[in-house]
């Protein structure tokens, strides 16, 4: 298995590019970039390219309904090209508060969107559309899915997934089957947020001031009942370095091929977590 970061700052695009860095020194193998209402994911990945050289740069997710298939293939494409094709591309079709409450587009259908757009996409990366970019091979497309219509769709027409909030029981009893029933040898990307900490509790009320409303989101609300858990904020793993180190074990037996972790908590918890990372990737 491997081990990434999942840059989650939205600070600026200097303390992006640091972390993606100090994922580099740290000996981890990735460093993937979200799309929220701040910083271009796909730019940052190819600044990314000279900060952070050696390791895979990816998006997870860059929103679909927003992007036209053909641009969102070129940009990737020349993301690829800018980072001697050391990018991954993460898509996703987010959630109706945001396409519908933010860009006012219709989230009508999402699955039918989802299959339409990546069929389209990948012809546009493979070379057999419109899009062109020399020096650019077609690179990999993840699918955010937590379901069994997108996860079937991700296993069709993607080279694997990329998860939120799914513990290790849900990777290997919910994901891994149903991807696994239509792809071969896929990719299943978890990222999880993770902390060193003395303080646990107070980590994980930090995190529920933040993100708990993503419990409501429909997508994680279905897939906390499947878990047995109310609110985002109980799939943080927080506590010693063992307690830490086990739950990345426990994500690599349930079959999950990368593991993204996302630091939580002060700036010398992060670091404590980020270094913890970097020993468990050299080990694993």
């Amino acid at each position: 298995m491997r081990i990434g970061l999942y840059v989650a700052d939205q600070s600026g695009v200097p303390a992006q590019l640091a972390q993606a860095r100090a994922a580099a020194e740290h000996g981890l193998a990735s460093a993937f970039f979200n799309q929220v209402l701040a910083s271009d994911p796909l730019t940052v990945a190819a600044l990314a390219g000279e900060a952070a050289p050696g390791i895979e740069l990816g998006t997870a997710i860059a929103h679909t309904y927003p992007r036209h298939p053909i641009s969102l293939a070129g940009q990737a494409l020349t993301v690829a090209a800018a980072t001697g094709n050391r990018f991954t591309l993460g898509v996703g079709p987010s959630h109706k508060q945001f396409i519908e409450g933010v860009y006012g587009l219709s989230y009508d259908r999402p699955a039918h969107h989802t299959r339409e757009y990546l069929t389209a996409l990948r012809a546009e990366l493979s070379g057999a559309g419109h899009v062109r970019v020399p020096g650019a091979q077609p690179p990999p497309v993840l699918l955010s899915a937590l379901g069994p219509v997108m996860l079937r769709i991700a296993g069709e027409l993607a080279d694997g997934t990329v998860t939120v909030w799914a513990t290790p029981a849900t990777i290997a009893g919910h994901i891994r089957p149903h991807i696994d029933a239509v792809a071969k040898d896929p990719r299943v990307v978890a990222s999880v947020m993770l902390s060193v900490t003395v303080r646990p509790d107070a980590v994980r009320d930090e995190v529920a001031g933040v993100l708990g409303f993503a419990s409501d989101l429909a997508s994680y609300r279905t897939l906390l009942d499947r878990q047995g858990q109310s609110n985002v904020v109980e799939t943080v793993v927080a506590g010693d370095e063992d307690t830490v180190a086990a739950a990345v074990r426990a994500y690599a037996d349930a079959g999950a091929t990368d593991v993204l972790i996302s630091p939580v908590g002060d700036d010398d918890e992060k670091a404590r977590t980020l270094k913890l990372a970097g020993e468990l990737a050299r080990s694993l």
